[in-house]
């Protein structure tokens, strides 16, 4: 396990400066979930895709805030 204690452990942590600790925060993210390169890959296909439809005005945009108030109707309604 660790050299250190958990309780010692968590204490280095809260002194050390934000960069570092958000350092840490992404290194921790990633082991949780592993980068997929082929995944990432086709999410940025996908996103150009979208993005080219939206400049080319092939696809009409909505507000979100019209689309969150027409969900809270829906659900007011029932």
């Amino acid at each position: 396990m660790l050299a250190i204690n958990q309780e010692q452990l968590l204490k280095n942590i809260e002194i050390l400066p934000i960069e570092l600790k958000t350092k840490i925060v992404d290194m921790l993210l990633k082991s949780l979930n592993p980068v997929n390169e082929s995944i990432d890959n086709l999410w940025i296909k996908e996103i150009n895709r979208r993005k080219e439809e939206i400049e080319s005005g092939s696809v009409a945009t909505v507000d979100g805030n019209e689309v969150f108030k027409k969900i809270q109707q829906r659900f007011e309604d029932r």
